[in-house]
């Protein structure tokens, strides 16, 4: 069995009498991309916080990186690495010192620090902007210094919380390499993020959180498959061969002008499977075919029945 960076059972928090969080468990493996996903006030950075030390939990037990997360809280945080959803960069330093001071706060010797901030500046392309000021760098460069700053202690488990709010679509997609790199060498991310497509393009498997409660898990195509409207396009050479796949399958939705005809399925490889079996056993030859599916917003918008727009 993989083991698992983060384990929770029955996470909860209240402020006063508004429920938080409400008997949340998680299981995330190491060396993969979880991605936490819900509305503003689901609960998402309570959860950060809670599973990096920051606050206490009600009640639940949690495991990070192998260790109680009560008994051993030292221990989970010399495991561990956070990226806020503000960054922690001091703009009055410049690069290479805001990478040093890290260093210093994670006890390396002078010569250590040096060579882990040379290294850092190295990785993440801020060689040419290690001397200037991190006020002039831009944000997608600041995003990277942070979470540079946050590698300085080799975390085994970095905790990204909205790590590309703010950030040009270049940008964005910068960090997603970076770490996408950071989990081939063996790094677990916890990712939260109110933009569907990143974790629609990052994360092995994805959370959805809403009202303090997990309402479904899974891969991004295990999730979409959850939603109706998904459908298989079939595009045939002529009208003959469309109205026998009709008449045949009696479903879907067919458009005699491109002579396609839209058969209602989840789009499992099972589904596709069977039904151009069940062509081929009639003779009826597809000329191509495609797969629809719904998008990571529709799933939101159907489980938490929040707008699209409240996801960005």
């Amino acid at each position: 069995m993989t083991d698992l960076a983060i384990a929770a059972t029955g996470l909860r928090k209240s402020y006063g009498d508004k429920v938080v969080l409400d008997g949340v468990d998680l299981a995330v493996p190491e060396g993969t991309i979880f991605s936490l996903l819900g509305p503003n006030g689901a609960g998402k950075t309570t959860t950060v916080q809670i599973l990096s030390t920051l606050i206490r939990a009600d009640d639940g037990t949690v495991q990070v990186a192998g260790y109680d997360l009560n008994r051993q809280a030292d221990d989970v945080r010399g495991a561990i690495g956070v990226t806020g959803q503000y960054s922690a960069v001091d703009k009055l330093l410049t690069g290479e010192e805001n990478l040093l001071l890290m260093a210093d706060l994670k006890h390396l010797t002078r010569r250590d620090g040096k060579r882990k901030a040379a290294e850092l500046l190295e990785r993440f392309d801020l060689v040419d902007a290690a001397g200037k000021p991190a006020a002039t760098y831009s944000g997608g460069m600041q995003r990277r210094l942070d979470l540079a700053m946050t590698l300085v202690g080799d975390p085994r488990l970095i905790f990204l919380d909205e790590p590309t709010t703010g950030l040009d679509p270049r940008s964005r997609r910068a960090m997603w390499q970076i770490v996408r790199e950071l989990v081939k060498n063996g790094v677990t991310i916890f990712l939260t993020t109110q933009y569907l497509e990143e974790a629609d393009e990052l994360a092995d498997r994805i959370a959805v959180l809403d009202h303090g409660r997990l309402i479904a898990e899974g891969t991004a195509e295990e999730l979409k498959r959850l939603i109706p409207g998904g459908h298989i396009e079939l595009t045939f050479a002529d009208t003959q061969l469309l109205d026998a796949a009709r008449n045949l399958l009696d479903a879907g939705i067919a458009d005699t002008e491109a002579l396609t005809l839209q058969v209602p399925s989840d789009g499992s490889v099972r589904a596709i499977r069977e039904l151009l079996a069940l062509l081929d056993e009639c003779s009826i030859d597809v000329a191509e075919m495609s797969v629809h599916t719904p998008d990571l917003d529709d799933v939101f918008l159907t489980l938490t029945g929040q707008n699209k727009e409240a996801t960005r």
